[in-house]
């Protein structure tokens, strides 16, 4: 936020060393002392009231899964079960995979790969390696492919929008489960590895995705356009059932059609 934007208006020849807000006129803002909002800050208070996350919310203009973040991060809450372990598929939800008419991958909670169907693995363009992984201790993990292989951004027309939503998603789920080392590994392993990723890391985006029309260049089909569902498994946290399909009577289900003749 910028200090225009809520209607602080500098004062004339006043030079700031940085464009958003300074921690004084937050305060003000939200109703508090300078020297009680810096102890929040530096998470030295953990008994914030709802009051005052909702004013900060309102005032910083979050979204819903930003308002939700805030409120995880200031009130310190227990991890979500599950971890430090591994991701684990239940026999109905891999035949459900399997059999899904559209393209369908199941995603674990550290965006590792753990089942999928022909269509799936097709459209995602996975090679004979990567598909001979799903379901070992190894799998193929979709940050890594996205953020460390050239391919993916031939693959993903939208690539950039790709890359924020997974680094969104890795966003909130750190803060679930703090207590994961493998998931902190790994997004200290892509910014390392990924210019792109450390960026947008540091532009800290928190945005929950569930559906969406994503766009793909494949390389044996071409262009497609295809409209994408996640399912959250809710007894399973973190495992999310990607699904892709096209409309009915457009190219994009005409080469969707060849990709699975193919």
């Amino acid at each position: 936020m910028t200090p225009r934007e809520l209607g602080i208006v500098p004062s004339s020849g006043e030079r700031r060393r940085v464009p958003g807000l300074r921690r004084e006129e937050l305060a003000e803002l939200v109703g508090v002392s300078t020297a009680y909002y810096t102890r929040l800050e530096r998470g030295e208070s953990h008994q914030v009231s709802d009051a005052l996350l909702d004013s900060l919310a309102r005032v910083l203009r979050l979204s819903p899964d930003e308002r939700a973040h805030l409120y995880r991060l200031a009130r310190a809450l227990p991890p979500v079960r599950g971890t430090g372990q591994e991701d684990q598929v239940r026999r109905p939800i891999a035949d459900l995979v399997a059999g899904s008419l559209g393209a369908a991958v199941l995603v674990g909670r550290r965006t590792d790969i753990l089942a999928g169907n022909p269509l799936g693995y097709a459209l995602w363009d996975l090679t004979a390696a990567e598909i001979a992984a799903v379901g070992t201790p190894d799998p193929p993990n979709q940050a890594r492919r996205v953020f460390l292989d050239p391919a993916a951004r031939r693959l993903f027309a939208d690539w950039e929008r790709q890359a924020e939503d997974l680094a969104s998603y890795l966003r909130l789920a750190t803060a679930e489960r703090p207590d994961d080392l493998a998931l902190h590994r790994l997004v200290a392993e892509l910014a390392a590895g990924s210019p792109d990723f450390a960026r947008l890391w540091r532009e800290h985006p928190v945005r929950d995705c569930l559906h969406t029309v994503r766009r793909y260049r494949h390389p044996l089909v071409g262009e497609l356009e295809l409209d994408e569902e996640i399912l959250r498994l809710p007894d399973d946290p973190g495992q999310r059932l990607i699904i892709s399909a096209a409309q009915p009577g457009t190219p994009s289900a005409d080469r969707l059609a060849l990709l699975i003749a193919g």
